[in-house]
């Protein structure tokens, strides 16, 4: 995610690391090299007694802006409802520890062995939704038997909330937990799980191929045939127009790729290692650790991981 400060509107106008256009600026260079192409052969391309008129081209480009705008809200949609997700993960966390606490605020070492398998199972959820090797992370807060056997499901995160499910009940055998609260604390274990779920489900569920594969070629077969409606009109003028209006449709389709995947490591996909480390200074802090881990802080170039 770019984190960037408040800035003068005249220096945004020249944002690069941010913008999707360090991504798209080769695509919007190849449609300023066919305007100028189509430039030259104008008096051949005349010949032929061929003529696009921009009027097709007004039509068309509105549609395809009312396609764009809803296929950037349908993924934006994906985007909140995956930062609500982890907003509401954060919130479960706090508020089953701040019981915990209250509960077993004697029995400092134990507490303190729940508030790993929490953060476990965070990094674990981080992991497992870009794709990564869980090993090295986890075992910063689990036991080598309890890692061993976490590692090797295809979803750790469900292996450790079933460790969180353990401890629980071996809280309530030596009685230091009753039914009615265990009943209680096992609810927070069961939003963790829906939490889980969510982001899964959205990870696992992208928006219909075909959809996505029409408004692509469409915005490129536009962006292709402009500069031939345009060039009769315009001349010479024509590949600033053209590189502009292209530079709108194709900015717009590769935004909703970047928000379509909102677990992932572009640039304006959500910052799960932050919201991790967050979520592990917090727990460490309400446990009265004094060695917290160092805050993430965007890097040089404003984006924050």
């Amino acid at each position: 995610m770019i984190v960037r400060p408040q800035q003068h509107w005249l220096f945004r106008l020249f944002v690069w690391h941010g913008s999707v256009l360090q991504k798209i600026y080769s695509r919007l260079l190849l449609n300023v090299a066919l305007s100028i192409s189509v430039i030259f052969f104008l008096p051949w391309y005349e010949t032929l007694g061929i003529k696009l008129t921009i009027a097709p081209f007004s039509i068309l480009g509105v549609a395809i802006a009312i396609f764009l705008g809803f296929r950037n809200s349908v993924c934006y949609a994906r985007f909140n409802e995956a930062r609500t997700l982890w907003g509401q993960l954060a919130i479960t966390q706090r508020s089953l520890l701040r019981e915990i606490k209250s509960l077993l605020g004697n029995h400092e070492n134990q507490v303190t062995e729940f508030v790993n398998l929490q953060i476990a199972f965070s990094h674990a959820l981080r992991l497992t939704l870009r794709k990564r090797p869980s090993e090295e992370t986890l075992k910063k807060f689990l036991t080598n038997d309890d890692l061993q056997w976490v590692i090797q499901s295809h979803a750790p995160c469900n292996r450790v909330l079933l460790l969180m499910g353990d401890w629980l009940a071996d809280k309530r055998k030596q009685g230091l937990i009753s039914d009615v609260v265990w009943s209680a604390l096992n609810h927070h274990l069961n939003d963790l799980s829906a939490v889980a779920g969510g982001c899964e489900r959205i990870a696992g569920t992208p928006i219909p191929f075909a959809y996505t594969l029409i408004l692509h070629r469409t915005v490129y077969l536009f962006c292709i045939m402009l500069p031939f409606a345009l060039v009769t009109d315009l001349h010479y003028m024509t590949p600033f127009l053209s590189v502009f209006i292209s530079y709108t449709f194709i900015s717009l389709d590769t935004l909703a790729e970047e928000l379509e995947e909102p677990f992932g490591t572009e640039d304006n996909d959500l910052p799960l290692d932050a919201i991790c480390n967050t979520i592990e200074r917090d727990l460490h802090d309400m446990d009265e650790n004094e060695h917290l881990p160092e805050k993430l802080r965007p890097n040089r170039h404003y984006r924050l991981s």
